[in-house]
């Protein structure tokens, strides 16, 4: 698919200070793997999860002790980590645009919201990027994930 060009042109830094939105440092990795890996004209996050000032926001199952809505802010919180690892490997303005986002949900039993939950990344990246923004996309119920997150997110970009 061809980017428009006013999309190609389009400084995604500039664009974060335009929203009022500043990248967090990457988060340290919480076991044997590294946050982003470039592959050709690729790049690819780990997933990420809600961590603020290297901590998680809360845990629980979504459903369950976390409340759907919360979860989908938790969603855009992992996407603006996986922002983070993407500037940090190759800088953010050198994205072409988003072409996947994974979405996992720890969820508890019975619960089957979590495209909703992770709209929370998809809506998060289309006010950023725009046309760009739009991605193919997965949101998989899971029974636990790392640390107890009730979300977490990993995306693949392209490169310009």
């Amino acid at each position: 698919m061809t980017v428009p060009a006013e999309t190609s042109a389009q400084s995604w830094t500039a664009r974060l200070a335009e929203l009022g939105i500043r990248l967090p440092p990457v988060a340290a990795p919480v076991a044997a793997y590294v946050p982003a890996v470039r592959s050709g004209s690729l790049v690819f996050t780990s997933g990420q999860l809600p961590f603020i000032d290297g901590g998680l926001r809360r845990t629980g199952k979504v459903g369950g002790s976390v409340d759907p809505e919360d979860a989908a802010t938790d969603a855009k919180i992992c996407t603006l980590n996986a922002l983070a690892a993407i500037d940090d490997l190759v800088g953010l303005d050198s994205v072409a645009r988003i072409v996947r986002v994974v979405g996992y949900v720890a969820s508890a039993e019975g619960f089957s919201g979590q495209p909703r939950v992770v709209n929370g990344a998809s809506e998060f990246l289309g006010k950023i990027f725009g046309p760009a923004g739009e991605h193919a996309r997965s949101a998989v119920g899971v029974a636990e994930l790392p640390l107890g997150s009730p979300v977490e997110v990993e995306l693949t970009v392209e490169l310009r």
